[in-house]
């Protein structure tokens, strides 16, 4: 059990935790929810040891392994499904003495180790994490250094799930991923064998994965029973009653005094005003809990409404390389007042195709009809690197009101959510979702026809993205949004079209059905279709494969295999070496045991093996021929 009793936890001076107190107990899954910068992350730190508690403890199983990602990206040559593989830290040092032991009894103790840990499965389980968060097979053989920052941090996601640990830690994991990333997590964690604690503000992800929400609010822990939509109907509920306990404590509070000021003069009444006096003073204040009103969204209205459509794609094709095109044959249209979601992993042509709309990529061939007067606001979270770190919200806003008066400046402010003195507080001490209301201000700034929306809820917590869903909703012009949020799209969308294999096709089916068609291809050891090569989604650059590249890592797979094949053979000969001698089984029996287990266990390796080395060498065959 992680038992967390009345900490107190102070940064730079703010008390963030205060006196609280949570029991976590084993195999519990919890959502861990709060507003921006209450602690949350910091009361990670302290689980992990790295933050000192001012007051309480924190207490964690000692044989309990806790694990959480890694706040960098793994990077080097070594291949993604190599780094995956290293996180399992027993496993990995247990192979590595494999290599050398010559004792017989140690031989065995490895041996019957690594065949209770299921090392030997070891690869296939990790290749299906990779694949489940998007990485095909050929994906897995490469190097990690040839894949973005946002794409590594995929990789060391799939290491921080594989390696299974008693406590797992997450903070904000989909940040990193795609919807159809998403989705796939979302069915792990739902059947995480462990104790786990995830930091999320998806709520989908809280209500499909977790079956315990801890809050933090005011410095106080509070966990509740049930996913996150129970959790606010239990916590609205318990607001109520004890407003009401508030008032009438209140009351008698004031009926209380009033006896006093009214008797405590009178001789005969003394006694009894002094009593009052007494229950007042025990009378231990019940404050109401205080909803912190999350700040409004809102899009300015378009000055002139057109006719649709107000974009019209024909037989486009379109990319970074005439030559190999991310997006080939795109017929589409939109009209004044769509909402529409695009679905397809990352580096499908998302980005290519949100880009074409809105007027930043040309197309190759094909025709783009837009209506006179189209006015696009765009939206995309790359975007904070273009923003003035040393400029406030009022400076940004001045440059696109250089003749208004500073009231006027400063009520555009307030109505983008910087209110008085926040209007100037410069970028770079902003958090991860005041600069993202900043940017939806800006990119929205002139009254769009059309907003084009690129993971919005990044940093946004569960409030702020009702908040931006309502402000989607009241918007009269068209919507485009690429989301990872599931609840924003299924509380906009009314179109959703699918981005994969060079095409866009409309879809036919909700959400539910695409979750179903996600998670029974990803549940396969190996994702049969490569993503489209040139395509520049969330920074992701990935070349093109021809026949060679694609037999490439087929040829690595066979290469494994052969060595795991060596590497067996010559542990099952060191067993057979000790099984061989003559009073074994006279004078230890019980280490003869331990070596016929061990013997049997490498024996089935060995088979698993032979079986890969077959699949991938006929795989290999197809791909020549």
């Amino acid at each position: 059990m992680l038992s967390i009793t009345d900490i107190s936890i102070r940064v730079a001076g703010r008390l963030l935790i205060d006196q609280s107190s949570a029991q976590i107990i084993p195999g519990a899954r919890v959502g861990f929810v709060g507003r921006n910068g209450v602690g949350k992350s910091t009361l990670f730190r302290a689980i992990r040891g790295e933050l000192p508690i001012e007051t309480g403890s924190i207490a964690i199983p000692p044989r309990w392994r806790v694990g959480s990602l890694a706040q960098e990206a793994p990077d080097g040559p070594e291949s993604l499904i190599e780094v995956v593989l290293k996180a399992d830290l027993e496993r990995a040092a247990l192979l590595s003495e494999a290599e050398t032991a010559q004792d017989p009894a140690r031989i065995a103790d490895i041996q019957t180790r690594l065949v209770d840990i299921d090392a030997h499965s070891a690869p296939a389980r990790a290749a299906a994490i990779l694949s489940g968060l998007g990485f095909s097979t050929a994906d897995q053989a490469r190097s990690c250094s040839e894949f973005s920052g946002g794409w590594r941090m995929r990789v060391a996601l799939a290491a921080t799930l594989f390696a299974a640990p008693d406590l797992l830690l997450l903070d904000e994991p989909t940040n990193y991923l795609d919807l159809e990333g998403t989705l796939w997590l979302e069915d792990h964690l739902a059947n995480y064998p462990r104790t786990v604690i995830v930091i999320s503000h998806d709520r989908d992800l809280l209500d499909t994965s977790v079956d315990q929400i801890l809050h933090l609010d005011h410095g106080k822990l509070t966990l509740y029973k049930g996913t996150y939509s129970s959790f606010e109907e239990q916590r609205a509920t318990r607001e109520m009653l004890d407003a009401k306990h508030a008032r009438r404590q209140a009351d008698e509070r004031k009926r209380l005094q009033d006896f006093v000021n009214r008797f405590k003069a009178k001789a005969s009444k003394a006694r009894q005003a002094q009593s009052r006096v007494k229950m007042l003073e025990k009378m231990k204040p019940v404050t109401a809990l205080v909803t912190q009103d999350v700040r409004e969204i809102s899009f300015p209205v378009p000055e002139k409404m057109l006719s649709p459509p107000i974009i019209a794609v024909d037989n486009v094709s379109i990319g970074y390389d005439p030559k190999k095109p991310v997006l080939n044959r795109v017929t589409l249209r939109i009209d004044t007042d769509d909402r529409i979601a695009l679905l397809g992993s990352n580096g499908n042509g998302k980005s290519t195709l949100v880009k074409l709309l809105a007027g930043k990529l040309a197309p190759f061939s094909g025709h783009v009809t837009r209506a006179e007067k189209l006015s696009i606001g765009y939206f995309a979270q790359h975007q904070v690197d273009e923003l003035d770190l040393e400029g406030s919200t009022y400076d940004h806003l001045r440059r696109l009101m250089p003749d208004a008066p500073e009231s006027k400046v400063r009520a555009r402010a307030g109505a983008i959510g910087f209110s008085g003195k926040a209007a100037d507080t410069i970028v770079k001490s902003l958090s991860g979702g005041e600069k993202a209301r900043l940017l939806l201000g800006l990119a929205t700034f002139f009254g769009p026809n059309m907003i084009i929306l690129d993971e919005p809820t990044n940093h946004l917590d569960i409030d702020s993205r009702a908040a931006l869903a309502e402000a989607i909703n009241a918007f009269p012009g068209a919507v485009i949004m690429v989301s990872h949020d599931r609840y924003l799209i299924e509380a906009c969308a009314d179109q959703l079209w699918v981005v994969a294999d060079h095409a866009v096709t409309a879809y036919d089916g909700d959400l539910d059905d695409y979750r179903r068609a996600i998670l029974s291809a990803r549940g396969m050891r190996t994702n049969p279709r490569e993503r489209a090569g040139g395509e520049r989604d969330n920074g992701g650059d990935k070349p093109p494969r021809g026949k060679a590249e694609k037999r490439s890592p087929l040829k690595q797979r066979i290469a494994q295999a052969e060595a795991e094949i060596a590497r067996i053979s010559e542990i099952i000969a060191k067993v057979d070496t000790a099984l061989a001698l003559p009073d074994l089984f006279t004078r230890d029996p019980k280490q003869a045991a331990q070596l016929s287990k061990a013997r049997a266990g490498a024996a089935n390796a060995l088979q698993r093996a032979e079986e890969e080395w077959l699949k991938a060498s006929s795989a290999y065959d197809e791909a020549a021929g």
